[in-house]
């Protein structure tokens, strides 16, 4: 018996609805959601260490589980089964990668993904997709949803010709938030500042696009920065038996600069 199977076989067995387990005969793929959301990540940052081999192959497991989980589900309902799925990512494979497995040269990556979208495109109008922007996943978060919705209008032409065009954007917007801002009497509650602020947002992601940066790990890798330069503030505070509450912002502020030295990092950043 292969891996698949066993699984399989396992995951069949969980879900009968006479012996199976109390748990997972009662979930739907609306309770699964949050299950798989929370097994990609854990696989994300699994990727970030790929030397733990023994963490990654059970995070890729879990995420396995959640795909095996509803192929047995929609086996149950008589609607699609797991070779479905596999069969159907194969077919997706062969039929996109024409250089490997037709007569198509593309000697680099820039002319692999340019078919790819081609082909894609060509897949698509035979679905009842009207917009360009059709296709993105609407529970992407909001970073790279705006960074897909943009490639997207950009395929079309939408775009702009460099990055000094977004740049320029972001000045705009900054300005514009700046002036709803002082026009608030209260910006949690102002719906004004909220539409300014997520436009410049949406400009410093299309920003991100033109150098070519994906603005979800970017801002994932500066939120992990300050998490760990935060940290080394409280054991600095501890060390001299004080509590950050009761410092000043400049005494911690001259703490940070100390964190942010010991790493090699510029004190004004």
């Amino acid at each position: 018996m292969t891996g698949i199977e066993r699984l399989h076989a396992i995951m069949t067995r969980l879900r009968d609805p006479e012996t199976g387990c109390p748990w997972d005969k009662v979930q739907t793929l609306e309770t699964l959601k949050p299950c798989v959301l929370e097994e990609t990540y854990e696989l994300l940052a699994a990727m970030d260490h790929p030397e733990d081999k023994a963490n990654h192959v059970e995070e890729l497991g879990d995420v396995l589980l959640q795909v095996m989980f509803q192929c047995v589900m929609a086996e149950q309902e008589g609607r699609f089964t797991f070779d479905d799925v596999a069969n159907a990512i194969s077919d997706k494979l062969v039929r996109r990668h024409p250089h490997v497995f037709g007569d198509v040269v593309a000697r680099d990556p820039a002319t692999v993904l340019k078919n790819w979208e081609q082909i894609k495109q060509q897949e698509h109008r035979k679905e009842s997709r009207h917009s360009a922007l059709d296709g993105v996943p609407p529970v992407l978060p909001g970073l790279l949803k705006a960074q897909r919705t943009q490639e997207k209008a950009a395929r079309v032409g939408f775009d702009w010709k460099d990055a000094d065009g977004p740049r320029e954007k972001i000045r705009e917007e900054a300005a514009e938030l700046d002036e709803a801002v002082a026009a608030s009497a209260d910006t949690s509650l102002d719906p004004h500042v909220k539409e300014e602020l997520g436009d410049l947002l949406f400009a410093v992601a299309n920003l991100a696009r033109h150098l070519k940066v994906d603005a979800e790990s970017a801002l994932e890798g500066t939120t992990a920065k300050f998490a760990r330069r935060f940290r080394a503030v409280e054991a600095a505070a501890k060390a001299e038996g004080r509590d950050l509450k009761a410092m000043t912002l400049a005494e911690m502020d001259a703490l940070w600069d100390a964190a942010k030295a010991a790493e090699g990092g510029a004190t004004e950043n």
